[in-house]
């Protein structure tokens, strides 16, 4: 057992904001949380940061392809390993490894690379399962996702790939135009459904809702747009309640004003911030792989050849500054759009996505300017900026 005391500073907890918060950790979990100065603080750690430093949960990416060099397809040992140490230096604790449309073999490999990392003791970052992203995707909204490997839904082979996942494949962004049947299966088979890289028109995403469907895939990039006699993918997910929208909040994928409109749309509990980041998040400009496809970053755009968005190198806390500047929501909507949000939508909440007695002791400790100063991540301190890093 271990208490931390954190003088000045503000704890954004389940009900509310703590000043002068002190977190006391069993083993994994929260299992007290008081103002430390009336808190008997002899046997703790004071930690001192400037006033207006924020404690806030660890954040939960639910969509997110790789990062410093690893991507999830590689299928290496050092890949999930790779992710997990060095999410946390954004305040991510915890992500669904996110796939890429490849061949069969390929994705096979992967989604066994992952049930085998998730067995063993959890090392930074917790990955809580996988994104499906692809192979049930539209041809026409490809976007990044290579075309050659696009299938149409199907079942069977869904069953395969969960099979690989050891049953770990949490949420699958498909097109549901090109076959409804699979948004039924997933919607009764513990899978969330996403609409994502899909032409579907508005009477498609109505029979989708009425099938299941519940989440968005990266509003707006890779599928159909608004339109006045359409409303499309992007206008259907917008005026309706039961589908949650992913947002990537880059400047790049969605302008300041849309993602205003967005907001004022959705409002702050329809919305889950993403990163949608691949390997090259983390390192200098370069040209890097996604998908076995040539992506150049430069000046924070990931680009094809063709000058396609080829994912993002956002980190997770610039995407909740970015939010609070764009939208004008407030920072505690912002935080809550990377932290309960995902971890409601995911089924996750008992333990993930507030600081609060008795969940995983995830959170992260944010400068004014949302800068990441440490992160713990189930009661380990995995991060610190004044330590040098990873801890």
């Amino acid at each position: 057992m271990k208490t931390y005391y954190y003088p000045g500073c503000e704890l954004y907890h389940d009900k509310g904001v703590m000043m002068d918060p002190a977190i006391t950790i069993d083993e994994k979990a929260i299992i007290n949380l008081e103002d430390g100065k009336k808190a008997n603080s002899i046997n703790a750690t004071t930690v001192y940061y400037p006033p207006g430093t924020k404690i806030v949960p660890g954040f939960i990416d639910l969509h997110i392809h790789g990062t410093h060099k690893a991507d999830v397809m590689d299928a290496k040992d050092w890949t999930l390993p790779t992710m997990a140490r060095h999410l946390p230096e954004e305040g991510t604790t915890s992500f669904l490894a996110t796939t890429i449309t490849q061949d069969d073999h390929a994705k096979i490999a992967a989604l066994e690379g992952v049930a085998k990392y998730m067995k063993k003791p959890i090392d930074g970052a917790e990955v809580l399962g996988v994104h499906l992203e692809g192979p049930f995707i539209s041809k026409q909204r490809a976007g990044a996702q290579p075309i050659d490997h696009i299938k149409k839904p199907s079942i069977p082979l869904f069953q395969t790939f969960q099979k690989a996942a050891s049953g770990n494949i949490k949420l699958a962004t498909i097109a549901p135009e090109e076959g409804m049947e699979l948004v039924s299966y997933l919607a009764n088979h513990n899978v969330i459904p996403s609409i994502g890289h899909s032409d579907a028109y508005y009477s498609d995403v109505k029979e989708a809702i009425s099938f299941g469907l519940t989440h968005a895939t990266h509003l707006f990039n890779g599928m159909r747009g608004v339109h006045h006699r359409d409303l499309g993918v992007a206008g259907g997910v917008l005026l309706h309640e039961e589908v949650i929208a992913e947002l990537i909040v880059d400047g790049i994928h969605m302008s300041p004003e849309m993602v205003k409109l967005t907001f004022k749309n959705k409002g702050p509990d329809q919305v889950i911030l993403i990163t949608d980041a691949m390997r090259a998040k983390g390192l200098p400009d370069g040209v890097f792989d996604l998908g076995g496809q040539e992506v150049t970053v430069k000046g924070g755009r990931a680009e094809l050849s063709d000058g396609t968005l080829a994912g993002s190198v956002i980190k997770m806390n610039e995407a909740i500054k970015n939010m609070i500047a764009f939208s004008g929501c407030t920072f505690k909507e912002a935080i809550n759009m990377a932290t309960i949000n995902p971890a409601k939508q995911l089924g996750v909440d008992n333990r993930k996505g507030s600081i609060a007695l008795g969940k995983d002791a995830d959170y992260t400790v944010l400068s004014p300017q949302c800068q990441v100063l440490e992160t713990f991540c189930q009661g380990t301190k995995v991060y610190s900026l004044s330590e040098g890093g990873p801890s």
